[in-house]
């Protein structure tokens, strides 16, 4: 029996980093540990380029544009989409993890998702780098990951 396991440690691979602007004040944090992650896994600050974009919603287009580059072995997509009174929610939140799940398998490229999505901004703020960890962290340890697992295992 064989076993593949991606390790986290990067060796010349280029990452794009797309980021809502939107609920800057958590995407600012999920920005800082995804690049935090990256830079401990060997990643030199030139393999990193950063795509800000106005909300959750245009993540997807953008990873779509930036995919379809071929400049990136692979895309960190992070944003924070935060509970309302109107159903405003449901809504990009489902389409963004849609679109993100899309284009991993259209592409066959790690586009990880570090799509905060919670009821309030407490759990938000919880999420990017509190108690709960740094979701744009380990959104880079993803992509880092599947990225060594597919060469180790040569597919």
């Amino acid at each position: 029996m064989k076993e593949y396991i991606g390790q986290l440690v990067s060796e010349g691979l280029k990452y794009g980093i797309i980021v809502s602007r939107f609920n800057n004040f958590i995407t600012d944090r999920l920005l800082d540990g995804a690049v935090d992650a990256l830079s401990r896994s060997g990643v030199k600050d030139d393999e990193i380029e950063i795509f800000r974009v106005p909300g959750a919603f245009e993540i997807p287009l953008a990873a779509k544009k930036i995919a379809v580059s071929k400049k990136y072995d692979a895309i960190i997509c992070l944003g924070a989409v935060i509970r309302g009174e109107t159903p405003h929610f449901d809504f990009v939140a489902n389409e963004v993890t849609k679109g993100i799940a899309q284009l991993n398998l259209e592409y066959s490229l790690p586009i990880s998702y570090g799509i905060i999505t919670a009821d309030n901004t407490d759990q938000a703020v919880e999420r990017a780098g509190n108690k709960m960890g740094n979701k744009g962290f380990s959104s880079a340890q993803s992509a880092i990951e599947l990225l060594n697992l597919f060469n180790n295992a040569n597919i």
